[in-house]
């Protein structure tokens, strides 16, 4: 028989499959069906620093007085604030399997209290979703980065449980940026985030919203980075996410050095039952190439362990089609 557990972050799951931050992880009855459906971690749904902002903003318009709107914006946090270490207990009473929040911001001082309070709400670990656009034309990579590791580090200083950051691909150079993050306390990183896609309605005239669902070839630069991240820092602790969509995915993912994967777009488009059925393939798959644990082949073709390493760093395809006519 297999055994297909494994160690994230500082946590030990029954399997690699963590049902990632989305509306799915919204409720404990939903985060309950994810379990019994075999589900080895959840990560609750974000709570939004620029939601906060933009529900206290729009009752701000409607105050008079200066007074009045910074009692509004501190109803709306508390309020808010307060709903999600809610969640946080009742989904942690009924459910067995780790449990981590999610806080999505983007200020150094906001969610240090908060925080402490979700540590002491029952969470398993904290999964910072860190992201800002920087479109300024003199980029100022120190301060980039800074905004990152002093979140983490304020965050590490107030809690005692795992923290976790997910972070984008904006940064010039992902292993550095992974390397750093690291020394400074991450316990997990997971590659990668996906953000709000903007499209163009040709007819209205309008930016409007793109897919939200991630599709196969979104796989790609999550297998790229994982293999070369987990092949140049030892010892980093990786969820893939990003275009794991079947049983295969989740085995490439960790054959280039994950831990663990997330998954959201899969379920949304398959349900819950999706989540036995990748665990029940990949336990065959493990059967008939005779891996009994996932340690076994976990990083097996991550950068650091074949042959031709620039096989992940190519980035010129034009070789590829100079036979085709």
């Amino acid at each position: 028989m297999v055994d297909i557990r494994t160690e994230y972050a500082g946590l030990t799951l029954r399997n690699p499959l963590i049902v990632g931050s989305s509306g799915l992880t919204s409720t404990p009855d939903k985060i309950k069906e994810y379990e019994k459906s075999g589900a080895g971690a959840v990560v609750l749904k974000s709570l939004f620093e620029e939601q906060i902002e933009m529900q206290s903003g729009s009752l701000w318009k409607e105050s008079d007085s200066s007074e009045a709107a910074d009692y509004i914006h501190e109803y709306v946090k508390a309020d808010q604030i307060s709903r999600y270490l809610e969640l946080i207990k009742k989904t942690k009473a009924i459910c067995s399997i780790p449990v981590i929040a999610s806080l999505n911001c983007y200020k150094m001082d906001v969610w240090i209290d908060f925080a402490h309070q979700v540590e002491l709400a029952g969470a398993d670990a904290i999964e910072l979703n860190i992201y800002f656009m920087d479109t300024d034309l003199i980029y100022d990579h120190e301060a980039n980065s800074a905004v990152y590791i002093n979140i983490l580090r304020k965050v590490k200083e107030t809690v005692s449980i795992p923290v976790i950051v997910k972070t984008g691909k904006s940064f010039a150079n992902i292993p550095a940026m992974i390397r750093l993050l690291k020394i400074n306390g991450a316990d997990g990183i997971v590659l990668f985030n996906r953000f709000y896609q903007p499209d163009i309605n040709i007819n209205t005239m309008q930016i409007v919203s793109g897919n939200v669902f991630s599709n196969h070839s979104d796989l790609s630069d999550t297998l790229r980075w994982t293999a070369i991240v987990s092949g140049k820092i030892q010892d980093i602790s990786i969820a893939a996410s990003t275009g794991i969509h079947d049983w295969e995915d989740v085995v490439k993912c960790l054959l280039a050095g994950a831990s663990a994967v997330e998954i959201v777009s899969a379920i949304y488009m398959h349900g819950p039952e999706i989540i036995s059925q990748i665990l029940t393939c990949m336990e065959e798959w493990m059967n008939q190439t005779q891996y009994y644990s996932l340690s076994q082949f976990k990083g097996k073709l991550n950068y650091a362990q074949i042959e031709s390493p620039n096989m992940y760093e190519r980035a010129q395809f034009m070789k590829y089609f100079s036979n085709r006519d």
